[in-house]
């Protein structure tokens, strides 16, 4: 019995079998190889930077909600992304068939090929809702000192970060909304950040941590006076008379406390999360709808101008806008931070390194997770 196609004719003793045997294991071999091949590296640099990205928007998103929602005077809740795990299968198959026919059969030889294959993505996501007396109480607390002078040694404008996450330095006050009634600020306070961050800029300020026996590590505010130019040393001893320091010191020690420190120290009462974000929140454009149904706090206005490097602003409206940093929906209204409004975008990324350092996280053990064998 000859192996002809249908529709084709070839010499009576010409064999077709042969070439058909080695096409057929041809696709045996192809679809072999494809079961073979990897597929989990090739998803790992896709995958990485699309989470991380995800990631970093909700994280946005969440922190501008809540900031939002503390006007409205509404509880704020947050959810972390404790675990991704992705999962994927992928299956291949080639299937060949044909029919051979005696030489007086009507419907004469044929040949079938067929194939299929199927992708799975399925990750699976973790979500842990941080609530539980460690959250409150990293909600409620202040920040440790320390921590804003250590991101002020990292490059963070003085007057930008002692704006946003001080309640005053050395007894000498900074605007405050606390109780939704606005307290300006003292006059020296914005004109003391204003000389720190001239300082600052020269390489005149830093921060050590010093052994005491006593206390333990204590951080160090120091003002270096070598190697300077005189109007930079006249500036940082315009700071120490502004912020009533001793004026021939030169490292103070960093304490928290509401009222003027000892000889030596700098008192700094550093605000809580809750106070950062309430006080981000006085900046925020509020619906007038929702003034006159008093679903939100009136504006918190100031009589006294505050310095340029300070004003943010969240802005309102009906309509989603185009293109934002961040936009969230609450209350059948936007709210969003433009994507040039620099001040406003670095004020926001600060919050949310201080929710890192208030440790408002949970520590306690994960949800077990169980992953189903692909």
């Amino acid at each position: 019995m000859k192996l002809i196609p249908s529709g084709f004719r070839v010499p009576q003793h010409r064999h077709l079998l042969p070439c058909r045997a080695s096409f057929g294991m041809g696709l045996a071999a192809t679809a072999l190889l494809a079961g073979c091949t990897h597929l989990g590296p090739k998803t790992v640099s896709a995958d990485r930077f699309d989470y991380s990205s995800a990631i970093a928007d909700s994280w946005k998103q969440q922190t501008l909600l809540n900031i939002v929602k503390t006007r409205y005077m509404d509880l704020p809740v947050f959810v972390d992304v404790a675990s991704i795990v992705a999962g994927y299968s992928m299956e291949t198959s080639v299937n060949v068939g044909g029919q051979l026919s005696s030489s007086s059969a009507i419907q004469g030889n044929s040949v079938t090929l067929g194939g299929a294959g199927r992708f799975t993505d399925r990750p699976t996501i973790t979500y842990v809702p941080l609530t539980g007396e460690k959250f409150l109480r990293g909600l409620v607390t202040p920040i440790d000192p320390k921590n804003i002078f250590f991101m002020l040694q990292a490059g963070y404008p003085a007057d930008f970060l002692l704006a946003l996450t001080v309640e005053s330095l050395n007894g000498v006050r900074n605007r405050s909304v606390a109780g939704g009634l606005a307290r300006n600020a003292d006059p020296d306070f914005f004109r003391a950040l204003e000389l720190m961050r001239e300082v600052q800029a020269a390489g005149a300020v830093g921060l050590r941590v010093e052994e005491d026996k006593a206390k333990g590590p204590t951080a160090v505010l120091f003002f270096r006076h070598d190697d300077l130019p005189a109007d930079i040393v006249a500036k940082a001893a315009e700071v120490r008379r502004l912020l009533k320091l001793p004026a021939e010191g030169q490292k103070y020690a960093l304490t928290y406390s509401p009222v003027r420190g000892a000889e030596g120290e700098l008192a700094v009462n550093s605000r809580s999360m809750l106070q950062i974000m309430t006080a981000f929140a006085s900046y925020l454009d509020v619906p007038e709808a929702h003034l006159k149904d008093h679903s939100a706090l009136p504006a918190l206005e100031s009589a006294t101008p505050e310095s340029r490097q300070n004003v943010v602003r969240i802005h309102s409206g009906k309509e989603k806008p185009a293109s934002t940093f961040a936009a969230v929906r609450y209350r059948m209204h936007w709210f969003w931070i433009e994507d040039g409004d620099w001040q406003t975008k670095r004020a926001l990324t600060a919050v949310m390194f201080f929710f890192t350092l208030a440790e408002t996280g949970d520590t306690g053990k994960l949800p077990l997770i169980t992953i189903p064998a692909q």
